[in-house]
């Protein structure tokens, strides 16, 4: 069974309003979705989004409801405002809900460049204890960077690292419905051998692995690739040595997996970095009928990892360098962390603004 990644935080807490802009997208659902599970289930929750889905009907909970467009006073008295949507999205209403008084978390990757926006990730530790009333939003850390920061730093519970690298498999999910769509338009034309819709990659994604996309392709690899790199960095406080990094376009629609190869400073009995490695958030897995996979992570709260020892290591039983291959559900990792840093900073808000 799933740890629940609440379990260290009290439930009984005061009544917020929450706003989700972006509420249609892949993101907003999952979290929308997640918080009904969350220690904020009772929040009253207000989907946003632009112009051309207003009026979608929704539900959140056992209530029906509608999303509705960003008007002047939308964030009027919410207490948490999450952005889920595209970039530009963010990039123009992130500064009314601040201005209104709401804690911004980004989880469109729009402002985490922006000058005093802080990364969070309490998983690793990592509470911003330099979040105040003025930080002007927080970003919850890309979450195939969470999970390479919590499996290597559970490895350097057992030994130092001396190197390690990792590839990180996105899938279509990752930039969203558009591409979801035509991963699966590509799919079914590849099969009655008919053209193939380029809108989103300007290359063929389906049954391809890509490492780069068409020049006119309207998502980039390299700008996630970036963002995990500096996520990364801003996590562990540049006190871990940094994977060598790989990001690659795989033909599926939904969950993150990852290889990720470690060479330690001395060798460690396979054992001892097992035991390393579990712990809360994390579920290893010992059988290889059983290995992760993106499907097998579907709805996981946790990081699936199963550890490999090099192959041809003279002591089977003790190792330096290791493989480790895992899985997560990209879009729950994402929303669970955000829910995560809602909680962190709810300090600022101790008595919400829904009385």
């Amino acid at each position: 069974m799933a740890t629940n990644p609440h379990n260290r935080l009290e439930t009984r807490i005061p009544l917020y309003k929450i706003a989700i802009v972006g509420a249609s997208s892949l993101v907003g659902r999952e979290l929308k979705d997640a918080l009904s599970e969350s220690p904020l289930a009772a929040a009253k929750i207000v989907l946003l989004d632009a112009e051309d889905v207003q009026g979608q009907l929704d539900q959140v909970g056992d209530e029906a409801t509608f999303i509705q467009g960003i008007s002047a006073d939308a964030f009027d008295s919410a207490d948490f405002t999450f952005f889920c949507g595209s970039e530009g999205l963010t990039q123009r209403y992130w500064r009314q809900a601040l201005s209104a008084g709401s804690t911004v978390l980004d989880l469109s990757g729009a402002l985490d460049q922006q000058a005093g926006v802080l990364v969070c990730a309490p998983w690793l530790g990592t509470e911003t204890p330099a979040v105040d009333l003025f930080t002007p939003a927080v970003v919850p850390a890309h979450p195939a960077a969470v999970a390479l920061a919590l499996l290597l730093d559970r490895l350097q519970q057992a030994a130092p690292l001396r190197f390690a690298a990792a590839t990180v498999m996105l899938p279509a999910s990752e930039f969203g419905r558009a591409a979801m769509d035509e991963l699966h338009q590509q799919t079914v034309s590849l099969l009655s051998f008919q053209g193939l819709p380029r809108a989103v990659y300007d290359a063929q994604a389906a049954y391809n692995l890509l490492s780069g996309l068409g020049e006119s392709a309207s998502v980039s690899l390299k700008s996630v690739e970036a963002r995990i790199r500096r996520h990364y960095e801003t996590l562990t406080g540049g006190r871990k040595p940094a994977p060598v990094l790989q990001v690659i376009h795989a033909p599926v629609f939904h969950g993150h997996t990852f290889l990720l190869a470690a060479e330690l400073e001395h060798p460690v009995e396979i054992a001892a970095l097992e035991e390393a490695l579990s712990g809360e958030h994390v579920d290893l897995v010992l059988e290889d009928t059983d290995s992760p996979s993106n499907l097998a992570a579907t709805g996981q709260n946790d990081v699936l990892v199963r550890l490999r020892p090099e192959s041809g290591a003279p002591n089977p039983g003790v190792v330096s360098r290791l493989w480790l291959w895992a899985a997560t559900d990209n879009l729950r990792l994402n929303a669970q962390n955000a829910i995560y840093c809602a909680l962190t900073l709810r300090r600022l808000r101790p008595h919400g603004a829904i009385q």
